[in-house]
């Protein structure tokens, strides 16, 4: 599955195409104490297993793939009952600042959905932050995203440079890979370039 993309990527797209070259193309990852406090909570559900609790069967680090969209990953939880599949992504932050997590658990459900013949409704986004679950609906708006954003992703992996910098000063403050990416900083080189040439 070489060229199959990492589910993970499309949250990273989402939010910002350069973002996903520097981790995905060039393998780059920035380390701050919002990374790691992520990883330690993802601890548990990387574990595996399997729990029953309330008449749900909660299935941790599922993998899924999907030959369609030439996507594949781990799902942090898959529940089952007699509502359904629902798959359950956990995250560190607040919830709803941004729909690239929407994203991810929707590229998730698309997999699941391949994988086992069924039609998957709605999953849940957990904030460690906020401790509530957010329920996302994968509406034809949120599945056509997705599926592009699959395009995408499979298209910038095989640039040889790096997109711009997104003119998104909010995103950028919040990027572990800021640091990396100076996109102030290209923003001004790019002006002056084009200054210059005017």
């Amino acid at each position: 599955m070489e060229d199959y993309i990492p589910i993970s990527f499309i949250n990273a797209l989402a939010y910002c195409p350069r973002r996903f070259y520097y981790e995905y193309v060039q393998a780059e990852m920035l380390l701050n104490e919002y990374v790691v406090e992520g990883r330690l909570l993802h601890e548990h559900s990387d574990e595996g297993g399997t729990l029953w609790k309330d008449g749900v069967v909660q299935q941790r680090r599922v993998y899924v793939w999907s030959e369609r969209l030439r996507l594949a990953g781990l799902i942090d939880v898959v529940e089952w009952s007699d509502g359904g599949i629902v798959p359950v992504e956990y995250k560190r932050g607040a919830l709803g600042r941004w729909r690239n997590d929407h994203a991810q658990l929707c590229a998730q459900a698309l997999c699941l959905e391949e994988r086992l013949s069924v039609s998957i409704a709605h999953g849940y986004i957990f904030s460690f932050s906020q401790r509530r679950r957010e329920l996302v609906e994968f509406t034809p708006e949120l599945r056509s995203w997705t599926e592009s954003l699959a395009a995408e992703a499979q298209c910038l992996a095989l640039q040889k440079i790096a997109p711009p910098p997104i003119d998104q000063r909010a995103r950028c403050k919040a990027c572990s890979l800021e640091p990396l990416c100076l996109p102030d900083e290209v923003r001004r080189l790019q002006q002056g370039v084009t200054a210059y040439e005017g």
